[in-house]
């Protein structure tokens, strides 16, 4: 069941976040069948970037990868992406009648003062806006809690805006995140989890661009509390974010590989004693000590008279000493466990 981020803050539940980004290309319809296809892999929460050209970008603005022969600028591409106030309220509204959390990430001050007439819970810092401070005081300035992905910083920025968001209040959790797309194995940066915790002692998780499930699931037995994954159709449909995200069938997978870890990392075990089906498993496939052949009343019991067979249950082989060499006070037949009430002054 999907929670709010505050939510599973409280019960300590990962926050899957399914990032769409981009990928509906400006199509009001695309964003809203994105909506829904992510609706049944269990996420938490849906998020989109808000783009207003005028207010985050000039005709200057180089490209990361030019996609669409249409835009003739980089600003014309946030041009195209840029939905109105209306119509995120519908993206909204859309989210929360199937249960699913409505997050955005603003690329400017005006695109904040938008998103939060929209009562968004919480905001997500972009990698490339660490430095957007304008931006970032306006969010600061709501109170609500923050997001921080931090692929395009260093240690001592992030130290910086750490700092700033603390000495306004604010609560924090900051994302490992590697700004490659698609992000290798090597570059992903799992180890950094830890490191993230002992320095700022806060919530951490991973915004991923593999492009596989696998750091996602791997995040969360790391401290992961917040996990965030771009996500298409298909990787036939194209788009700029394509190789670096995953389907919907793998996120149906990652959802469940992530509430797996989280209850397996949830729920210690005591290794002191058994479990009832352990035990009862141990009773099948343990051994007893047995009659190898039939024995009669009087038989004094040697080793060869002995044999160490399935199922548990009756003298283990560290036993032995209480009947070797004693006489059968009743008959045993082959296979039968020998206990000690079997022999002369032996007690069960």
């Amino acid at each position: 069941m999907s929670k709010s981020f505050s939510q599973a803050i409280k019960d300590s539940s990962t926050f899957i976040v399914a990032e769409i980004a981009q990928a509906h290309d400006g199509s009001l319809a695309a964003a809203h069948e994105y909506i829904d296809l992510v609706s049944k892999s269990g996420v938490d929460a849906v998020k989109f970037q808000t783009h207003i050209a005028s207010a985050e970008s000039t005709s200057r603005e180089p490209w990361r990868v030019k996609m669409a022969t249409t835009d003739k600028s980089r600003y014309e591409y946030w041009k195209r992406m840029e939905f109105t106030r209306d119509e995120w309220i519908e993206l909204r509204d859309h989210c929360l009648k199937i249960g699913l959390g409505f997050l955005s990430s603003p690329f400017s001050v005006a695109a904040v003062e938008l998103l939060n007439q929209l009562d968004v819970e919480v905001w997500k810092i972009a990698s490339g806006e660490v430095g957007n401070t304008p931006m970032i005081e306006a969010m600061l300035l709501t109170q609500k809690p923050i997001i921080l992905s931090t692929g395009l910083s260093t240690l001592s920025e992030i130290d910086s805006l750490v700092n700033l968001i603390r000495s306004r209040g604010v609560d924090l959790t900051i994302l490992q995140c590697t700004s490659e797309y698609p992000c290798p194995a090597k570059m992903t940066g799992l180890n950094l989890l830890k490191d993230f915790t002992e320095r700022w002692n806060c919530r951490v998780g991973i915004s991923d661009h593999s492009g596989t499930i696998f750091p996602s699931i791997a995040s969360v037995a790391l401290g992961a509390t917040v996990i965030e994954v771009h996500v298409t159709s298909s990787r036939d449909a194209g788009g700029v974010d394509g190789p670096s995200s995953v389907t919907p069938d793998e996120l149906v997978q990652l959802v469940r590989g992530v509430r797996f870890i989280e209850s397996a990392m949830a729920n210690r075990l005591d290794k002191t004693i058994l479990s009832e089906s352990a035990a009862n498993m141990k009773q099948i496939f343990g051994r007893s000590i047995v009659a190898s052949r039939d024995l009669v009343v009087g038989h004094v019991l040697t080793r060869d008279d002995l044999a160490f067979k399935k199922p548990g249950g009756g003298l283990s082989w560290d036993q032995l000493d209480l009947i070797l060499g004693k006489k059968l006070s009743k008959s045993v037949l082959m296979d039968d466990p020998v206990f000690s009430d079997l022999v002369d002054g032996g007690k069960r």
